[in-house]
């Protein structure tokens, strides 16, 4: 799994190649940087986590330490521009609100740097990801569920390839749980190797 993050992906945005890297969270390394996308606001209407330093500290140690998900930046051509939640289902609140199987992965994510905003990364990112969750044999399929007034990261999602499944009220929001199923996201990424995916 850690060589296979390290992977480097090359696409085609704004007319020039560049490539995308995911890596570990490191408290040392990003710990300001997370804290300060924290506060952007474009962020905090949907992560809430717009806390004190002191609050946040504690928050992301408890995030490292726990070993259902792994937390990730996401960098293109080496900038670091966004933060991902890569987790199981299982041992995951949301396994609380549907019939889920074994191998079910999730994600959570934002686009830190407000530079990145509106310019397409997002659907090269979170296609990479999703390679990366299906490289896993058991893995059938991957769930997301955004805030409900999310509307531009529901719409991304889609766009990917996930569906609609319910509406959920969580303890910190209210929800929309989609799903990407391993076939439907292999003919997206096809879709997406072949330039035939359209942003």
């Amino acid at each position: 799994m850690k060589s296979a993050l390290q992977t480097q992906y090359p696409f085609m945005i704004q007319q020039k190649e560049q490539s995308i890297t995911f890596r570990s969270v490191s408290f040392a390394k990003d710990f300001e940087r997370l804290y300060k996308w924290m506060h952007e606001p474009h962020v905090i209407p949907y992560w809430n986590l717009n806390i004190s330093k002191q609050a946040y500290e504690q928050h992301l140690k408890t995030f490292l330490a726990d070993s259902h998900q792994k937390l990730l930046i996401g960098e293109i051509d080496g900038v670091p521009m966004s933060y991902w939640e890569s987790y199981t289902v299982e041992g995951d609140i949301i396994s609380n609100y549907y019939p889920y199987e074994k191998g079910d992965q999730g994600i959570h994510l934002l686009i830190g740097e407000p530079a990145f905003l509106g310019k397409g990364y997002i659907y090269p990112l979170l296609l990479s990801l999703l390679k990366h969750k299906f490289n896993v044999a058991d893995t059938a399929k991957v769930i997301a569920e955004p805030d409900i007034r999310n509307e531009k990261m529901i719409s991304v999602f889609k766009k990917c390839g996930f569906q609609f499944i319910k509406e959920v009220s969580l303890p910190d929001k209210t929800g929309v749980l989609l799903k990407c199923e391993r076939e439907e996201f292999e003919r997206r990424w096809s879709e997406w190797n072949n330039g035939t995916f359209w942003m």
